[in-house]
């Protein structure tokens, strides 16, 4: 659950957020709405921690999105559009009325075992170093796999990488 609590952020004199509250329910796919300036962004950038709010709190599931062990397998953002796959579409994933199941994306099919296994835990929220320490690689072997992961999937950094590994269900909400 997303909690934001008096949410106030200000900028010297401008006040960009005002005693925002909201609770986002588990498994709800929510978007902010309205013009330039609103305080989208900026409520986004306080919920992930990324701006301090100059009052109030937004928590995730009890605690500040920073203190989680994997934030990123908690909740997902895209903050800037610009960030999204331009392939991104479901348009290739249809779903068989017979099982229910999808054909595996295409995007996976030139990766190796190791690679989807770091897309994957990349979509958990690893960082580089976590990945050396529990897959017990070397961290430069870990940048040559990412490297390749994006290279091959046609990422253009982590935060496609994450999408990814959701939209192909090797990770899934918790």
């Amino acid at each position: 659950m997303i909690r934001a609590e008096n949410l106030t952020k200000r900028y010297g004199n401008r006040t960009v957020v005002q005693d925002l509250g909201f609770t986002v329910r588990p498994g709800t796919v929510t978007g902010f709405l309205g013009p330039n300036g609103a305080g989208k962004s900026t409520t986004l950038r306080m919920i992930l921690g990324l701006d301090a709010p100059t009052r109030g709190r937004a928590t995730v599931d009890g605690r500040p999105y920073a203190h989680h062990r994997a934030p990123l397998a908690r909740v997902g953002a895209l903050l800037e559009a610009r960030s999204a796959h331009p392939g991104r579409s479901a348009h290739h994933l249809p779903v068989s009325p017979t099982h229910g199941s999808r054909p595996e994306d295409p995007r996976l099919a030139a990766l190796t075992d190791r690679e989807r296994e770091i897309l994957t835990v990349i979509g958990q929220g690893w960082t580089n170093t976590e990945i050396a320490i529990r897959l017990h690689l070397a961290e430069s072997t870990v940048k040559t796999h990412v490297g390749r992961v994006l290279a091959k999937t046609g990422a253009r950094d982590r935060v496609q990488a994450v999408i990814l590994a959701y939209d192909t269900q090797l990770v899934t909400p918790a």
